[in-house]
């Protein structure tokens, strides 16, 4: 891709993560993550950046970076589609390193989270069975991986399946899904999680993370390797995107490639969990960052989202 390093540098370089408007280079945020922020910078519509601050030293930002394209190998590999990528490790002075990864922008209007909105019954059902075989492809390349385990390595992915994590674009004639989401690599080599659990603990306040340390981590990551979760959250994000209403209608296609029925009943209990667990850590980030900011007067790296509805 066509990456401007130097814009880049100088952007890290002039960023105050909770004061956008104060860099002389314009940018744009277009999306969160859970430890990332997703911008426009300068005039190029045509990608975006994610930004990652969570890196100790180069060292572990270029391990991290290998894991990536490894991870985004397999995930073809298994036959899922990716967009045009790259990525970028910036060490500014007297800041952390962080990675910017680089990707070609879609319209927002192809977001699958933005479609349930515009699509009718029908074509929702048919973007959903897309993600569904796509979310199949993973495990039967899973599956396949498994066998023979003793000759050669062999490597177990996952993905973040939620609906604004896929883009569903026309191209020559007809609809091709794509998955966006790929800077958290879900990679196990021979059943040994490759991801650094702990680097994501850099997005969790600080007064809270020896309590973080005390659930078994390696269980909060196995849940993206666990066939029925990974789809119980795909459902329950319905509620978060106000589309509650079309949970019969994802059950009713999801359960077709579970081995295990998911009712409704599991659905509602997840998300009033997981609503209370990121309402409550969002609150948390946003008192970290007023005490770093305000009290400690020292920089904050994470860009917040502000209110979500949920």
């Amino acid at each position: 891709m066509d990456i401007d390093i130097e814009l880049l540098k100088r952007f890290e370089q002039e960023l105050i993560p909770h004061d956008l408007s104060r860099s002389s280079i314009p940018a744009q945020i277009i999306g969160f993550g859970e430890i990332s922020a997703i911008f426009k910078i300068g005039d190029n519509d045509n990608i975006i950046y994610k930004r990652i601050p969570i890196f100790p030293d180069f060292k572990t930002a270029e391990s991290y970076k290998l894991m990536y394209f490894e991870y985004c190998s397999l995930l073809k590999q298994a036959g899922i589609n990716l967009p045009e990528d790259d990525a970028v490790i910036i060490q500014a002075p007297g800041h952390p390193v962080v990675i910017y990864f680089v990707q070609q922008r879609f319209d927002d209007q192809c977001f699958c989270h933005n479609l349930i909105n515009t699509l009718n019954e029908g074509e929702t059902i048919e973007m959903l069975e897309q993600i569904m075989s796509a979310l199949s492809r993973i495990w039967d390349f899973n599956k396949e991986q498994m066998k023979d385990i003793k000759i050669a390595p062999k490597f177990e992915i996952a993905i973040d399946c939620q609906l604004s994590n896929w883009v569903w674009v026309e191209q020559n004639g007809t609809k091709k899904l794509v998955l966006v989401d790929t800077s958290t690599p879900f990679v196990r080599k021979n059943a040994i999680e490759q991801l650094e659990v702990e680097l994501l603990l850099q997005s969790v306040p600080v007064y809270i993370r020896w309590l973080v340390r005390m659930l078994d981590l390696d269980d909060v990551i196995g849940r993206y390797y666990d066939h029925k979760k990974v789809v119980t959250d795909l459902v329950a994000n319905l509620y978060k995107e106000q589309r509650s209403d079309l949970i019969p209608v994802f059950l009713k296609i999801v359960n077709k490639y579970l081995d295990q029925e998911l009712f409704k009943k599991e659905i509602d209990k997840y998300y009033k969990e997981d609503k209370m667990i990121w309402t409550f850590f969002s609150g948390l980030r946003k008192a970290e960052r007023f005490i770093t900011i305000h009290i400690l007067r020292k920089r904050y790296e994470f860009i917040l989202p502000g209110a979500i509805k949920r």
